[in-house]
């Protein structure tokens, strides 16, 4: 009869093996990709058919400091009659700094009775939002904020 032989490895080995394929597992993480302002632009070409953007009509209202990226309140408003003739269709939440650009996207109609939305987002870091706002009419209004995401109320 054969013996076969088997290679066992001891508690030191073990550990050693173990906290590599952590290290491992942690540096695949923390070099995900994030958003870029490249790409956020790109989804925003995107999102409105290369349509030209105009500043202003929209508001976004974030906190400039958030102490916690999990639960980020914002509340986003856009300027407009919400008639059948003139109303915003939808509103686009964009990240710069997320592991990816698209936030969300709020739609409207003449029956909202007006163009407010409000929820939490979760932002991985320090960045800026950007809204845009696709009006009735084909035209796109944008505006941008940032967001200083600190870990426990110290730096980010």
């Amino acid at each position: 009869m054969t013996k076969l032989k088997v290679d066992v490895l001891d508690r030191r080995q073990f550990v050693i093996a173990s906290g590599a394929g952590a290290a491992a597992i942690i540096a695949g993480f923390s070099s995900a990709a994030h958003a870029t302002p490249e790409t956020a632009a790109e989804l925003i070409k995107k999102l409105t058919n290369s349509a030209k953007i105009a500043e202003g009509k929209i508001k976004i209202d974030l906190p400039e400091i958030a102490e916690n990226g999990n639960t980020v309140p914002v509340k986003v408003s856009v300027e407009s009659p919400m008639t059948a003739d003139n109303y915003v269709k939808t509103v686009h939440l964009v990240s710069e700094g997320n592991p990816g650009p698209e936030i969300c996207s709020f739609h409207f109609t003449p029956m909202s009775g007006n163009a407010n939305a409000a929820t939490r987002l979760r932002l991985a870091r320090t960045q800026n939002v950007v809204g845009i706002a696709e009006m009735s009419d084909g035209t796109v209004y944008m505006s941008k904020t940032q967001v200083k995401v600190t870990i426990g109320g110290c730096g980010g």
